[in-house]
């Protein structure tokens, strides 16, 4: 009797254990594309089944199907980010050395025209309800937008800080990090104007941004932080991360933030408390800091390279054809 009891009263404790159970992912392969080590943001396009990844002058296209460069976007220079209108057959990448967004057409991957817009262009993101494309601008602390079909700038919106990773909402809204005040800000591109603006203290250097499917938002901080607000910018939590993070994608119920430099990606999830946890450690490799999630094949990507010996406390500087991408499965 005193075992069945054992039995039953573990119940409950295994059950508690499974749920926070987070996803096992590991690196399941290796994209090489080598050249130069310079990257930033990477973008999944789970409709043509491709991944775009910035690479210092030129914007790499790979099939994810067979893991295989299919083309290449050249004269990005200095790109960032990269956006993607199926709706429209067009894709955007943010060329920060150019001061420029290239326009490219998504079937023959060549540039259709060019389009002038802040000074270092990050983040870009495709607003499908107002076919409107938004450059945020790092050296002129400022947003561009565009109209997707003609290219035509529409406005320049103020942001009198240095904005950061974006994601768009249901609506149309676009909420971005702005790095150097910590803070979620809300931009509205039809009316081209700022709506919200919110404090994430005690986060520091908010960059990488993620949206999940309740509109909750996801910003991962220098300090090792990732902080989770609601839609109307309360709070919900402050969840501790690994230690370099840039990027976080949102996937399948949990958030992923890319720990450049420990080589980790921090699983952050809700537990049976119905609270954020730091449910699991992911090992990949030093240098992996920006991410990108495919919702149709459940995968992860993050591109990294070798690393020589930082010198005199500087930074670690890659190595010449490392350059590659990290494929990441739950399986």
């Amino acid at each position: 009797m005193k075992k069945i009891i054992a039995c039953l009263f573990a119940l409950p404790l295994l059950h508690s254990v499974a749920a926070w159970a987070a996803p096992e992912y590991k690196v399941s392969s290796t994209i090489a594309i080598g050249g130069e080590p310079r990257w930033d943001y990477l973008y999944v396009d789970s409709e043509l089944h491709r991944l775009y990844v910035s690479h210092g002058t030129q914007t790499e296209v790979i099939d994810t199907q067979t893991n295989k460069i299919v083309g290449t976007i050249a004269d990005t220079a200095g790109v960032h980010g990269i956006a993607v209108a199926n709706d429209l057959g067009l894709g955007f990448t943010s060329n920060g050395r150019d001061d420029s967004v290239t326009v490219f057409d998504l079937s023959s991957l060549k540039a259709r025209n060019t389009v002038k817009v802040g000074g270092n262009p990050d983040a870009i993101v495709y607003v499908p309800g107002s076919h409107r494309v938004v450059a945020f601008n790092g050296r002129s602390k400022d947003a561009t937008v565009v109209d997707a079909k003609s290219g035509k700038v529409l406005g320049t919106v103020t942001i009198g800080g240095k904005p950061e990773f974006a994601q768009v909402d249901p609506a149309g809204l676009v909420y971005f990090n702005i790095e150097d005040s910590a803070e979620l800000a809300v931009l509205d591109p039809s009316t081209l104007k700022l709506t919200h603006r919110y404090p994430l203290k005690p986060c520091e250097s908010p960059t990488g941004l993620a949206i999940d499917a309740q509109q909750r938002l996801y910003a991962v901080c220098e300090n090792k932080m990732m902080v989770v607000s609601a839609p109307d910018g309360k709070t919900i939590a402050q969840v501790p991360i690994g230690s370099g993070p840039d990027g976080v994608a949102w996937l399948d119920g949990y958030a992923y933030s890319a720990n450049g430099a420990d080589g980790t990606i921090s699983v952050v999830g809700t537990g049976t408390d119905g609270k954020f946890h730091n449910l699991s450690t992911i090992a990949t490799a030093v240098g992996a800091r920006t991410i990108a999630a495919d919702p149709a094949t459940h995968k992860l990507y993050l591109p990294t390279a070798d690393f020589k010996p930082a010198e005199n406390g500087g930074k670690r500087q890659g190595i010449l054809d490392t350059f590659r991408i990290l494929v990441l499965d739950n399986k």
